[in-house]
């Protein structure tokens, strides 16, 4: 068995955690009659998939080469270019 790691909480952090530790759980949740469960996973939004899209980069803009490709504003680009390109 490990030894227990030293407790770094501040005094403060230390109360709040003990009053959250003892306050009674939430009740289950108000269902209709005969509504089945469903997994959490359900209900969290699904990561996006990464897509490579082949595209050129002008004044700082990516800008892909199928005009059918739409990317979503603030997408995440990685941009992957050759030596001396």
């Amino acid at each position: 068995m490990t030894a227990p790691a030293p407790d770094t909480r501040s005094p403060e952090r230390r109360a709040l955690d003990e009053q959250i530790a003892s306050e009674p759980p939430l009740a289950p949740p108000d269902l209709p009659p005969g509504a089945t469960p469903s997994p959490v996973e359900v209900h969290i939004r699904p990561r996006r998939r990464p897509v490579a899209v082949a595209g050129v980069v002008e004044n700082g803009l990516v800008r892909p080469l199928d005009p059918g490709v739409k990317l979503p504003e603030r997408a995440r680009v990685i941009i992957v270019t050759t030596e001396g390109g």
